[in-house]
């Protein structure tokens, strides 16, 4: 990750992505009724992503920092699973795009919440 910019860092770009791709998916929902709460929360799940890397990498604490990114990782995992519940609402293809993407930046936010705690030991 960058020192200097959050938005050089590949899983907030991704997240970032995932944002803009939930408004849109989202906005196909608009008109159903059944979805006007899932709508409300998909959007703040995924906006939730990208605001808890910002937040964590503004303060000065790495202790902070990986919490802020555990954060983000929990509310990732809620989007990916209230995608696989939207079945109903968007197309398979939608879906597995979507999924195949956030499955990506959980995994990548895994990976440097787990080599930020080896590295805060030493």
């Amino acid at each position: 990750m960058s020192r200097n910019r959050i938005e050089d860092f590949g899983p907030y770009q991704d997240a970032v992505t995932l944002f803009d791709l939930v408004v849109e998916d989202m906005n196909t929902l608009r008109d159903d009724p059944r979805c006007y709460r899932l709508i409300g929360q998909q959007i703040g799940s995924a906006d939730s992503i990208c605001a808890n890397m910002d937040e964590g990498y503004g303060r000065i604490s790495r202790t902070e920092y990986i919490r802020f990114l555990d954060i983000a990782r929990g509310s990732a995992r809620e989007t990916l699973g209230r995608y696989k519940r939207l079945k109903h609402w968007l197309p398979q293809e939608t879906i597995d795009a979507r999924v195949q993407l956030t499955d990506g930046i959980i995994a990548r936010l895994t990976t440097t919440i787990k080599t930020l705690k080896e590295n805060n030991r030493t």
